[in-house]
């Protein structure tokens, strides 16, 4: 007989893979329903041509999962998926999802068709059953106009959805322009998707982290190692793959990623022509951030240090942890040349994102 979600959680726990959680076990048979409900086959489309004669049934109905940063929601998601006996899954960045929606839709106006979303939308539909997105949120205006209707499309061709959020859904987009706009997506979501809150008073990413070393120089090879260190505790072992953001026509690549935490050189973020804009984008989809090798600064590398004050500007405003390695203590990083005074506010905010509550 196939193991229930809870009963492989109460096996990972006992095993020491895993720590016991109430709050975290508690939302496992939310998630065993949806399980149970795509291996049955429920609203899947009967027929080659069902999906062209008639509206599909609806999916199994999903789950909005939110709650604090590290809580476990990821865990639970990554946990929900693997077990999931269909093919037609997938597992996704919920901003990595908007980018290539948005690509998608340039190609499709390149038709000349009435109607961009529809055919996204339907080619989404026509390949998956279910999509289980990490950290769902919006901040673009771009995609605070389409989601609603991308979505309901989506909803209607019997795709479920399994997302997990820092945020209750009334918040999301908060503030935005135009948000009213944005309301009837929100009212979507509360129709179409259970929304549970994971209630768990651990943070568990907050808690590996608490009075651990985050700032180590020199980059040596014991910095490495400590960093590599790190990356395990907080992701399990290993990344998805590299986490790619599309942001007015560039790419920003990070080399690897899981969960809401990235690991990346300081060339890979510093040494490209990138600006406000990407360093905005990187700060909007992680909430943890391994930056390795930060190398002295100075007039012999200017362009790569302002990109620095301005990558270490997003990380602080969207209060995402760091952590990293450097060649220097931060008021020591760059004591030279046009840009070094202005540089002391920068190594300020490195002093203050060490500090154990930084993020929480």
């Amino acid at each position: 007989m196939t193991e229930t979600l809870t009963e492989i959680y109460d096996r990972m726990t006992h095993e020491g893979d895993l720590k016991q959680d109430a709050a975290q076990r508690a939302l496992l048979p939310e998630l065993q329903r949806i399980r149970e409900g795509l291996e049955a086959g429920n609203g899947r489309r009967k027929g080659l041509l069902g999906g062209l004669f008639a509206r599909a049934p609806d999916g199994v109905k999903g789950l909005y999962l939110w709650g604090g940063v590290g809580r476990g929601k990821s865990m639970l998601m990554d946990l929900f998926h693997a077990h999931v006996k269909i093919e037609a899954k997938r597992r996704v960045h919920f901003h990595a999802f908007m980018q290539e929606v948005q690509a998608a839709l340039q190609e499709a106006r390149k038709t000349g068709v009435d109607d961009a979303i529809r055919p996204v939308a339907e080619k989404i539909a026509e390949d998956l059953r279910l999509l289980s997105f990490d950290e769902m949120q919006i901040t673009d205006i771009a995609d605070a106009m389409i989601v609603g209707r991308l979505f309901q499309m989506l909803f209607d061709r019997g795709v479920t959805v399994v997302t997990t959020s820092n945020r209750v859904p009334d918040d999301l987009y908060k503030d935005g322009l135009n948000r009213p706009l944005f309301l009837p997506f929100i009212q979507l979501l509360k129709d179409r998707l259970e929304v549970r809150e994971i209630e768990s008073e651990t943070d568990y990413r907050q808690h590996r982290l608490e009075g651990a070393q985050v700032y180590f120089t020199p980059a040596d090879a014991r910095a490495k190692t400590a960093l590599s260190q790190i990356w395990t505790e907080l992701t399990g072992g290993g990344g998805d793959a590299e986490l790619r953001l599309t942001v007015k026509g560039r790419e920003v690549t990070l080399p690897d990623y899981h969960a809401g935490v990235a690991r990346a050189g300081f060339w890979d973020l510093c040494g490209r022509p990138l600006g406000p804009a990407d360093y905005l984008a990187v700060a909007g989809a992680v909430r943890v951030l391994i930056l390795e090798d930060i190398p002295h600064l100075s007039s012999e590398n200017y362009n790569e240090a302002k990109r620095f004050v301005t990558l270490i500007d997003a990380l602080y405003e969207g209060k995402v942890r760091l952590i990293c390695s450097a060649a220097e203590e931060p008021e020591r990083l760059y004591v030279e040349g046009a840009g070094s005074f202005e540089f002391e506010r920068t190594a300020s905010r490195l002093r203050e994102m060490q500090g154990a509550e930084w993020g929480a």
